[in-house]
């Protein structure tokens, strides 16, 4: 497994914030493999599954499509990003200016293959 370094986890996240705030779905779901997993406690508040975990596109198309739908819409701030052994962490300013950080699990060709949103409290 590769470690990643801060040089290519910045690259990364700016990428994936871009494609939030791009609101182009496709752009966003192009970082992701086909059955990738998404834990977030935003899946179980919004009625998508009890246990907060979605897994695949398929699955996880409804969520985000609600998601980039929502008024005022999503803007996304990086603050952070740190690279692991095949991992990224991307920390940021989401809606409400709440903190987020998700920690994502990449496969050999730099794709996430799981990811887990953690959300603190508004900045």
């Amino acid at each position: 497994m590769p470690v990643i370094d801060t040089a290519v986890a910045t690259e990364l996240a700016e990428e994936w914030v871009a494609a939030w705030n791009s609101h182009d779905l496709e752009q966003v779901l192009s970082h992701y493999t086909d059955d990738f997993e998404m834990r977030s406690p935003l899946i179980a508040q919004r009625g998508f599954s009890p246990t907060g975990m979605l897994k695949g596109k398929a699955a996880i198309r409804p969520y985000w499509s609600a998601g980039l739908a929502m008024t005022p819409p999503i803007r996304f701030e990086l603050l952070g990003a740190y690279g692991g052994v095949n991992q990224v962490v991307i920390h940021y300013r989401s809606v409400g200016r709440r903190y987020v950080v998700e920690v994502l699990e990449l496969d050999d060709d730099r794709r996430i293959i799981r990811g887990s949103a953690c959300h603190g409290a508004p900045a």
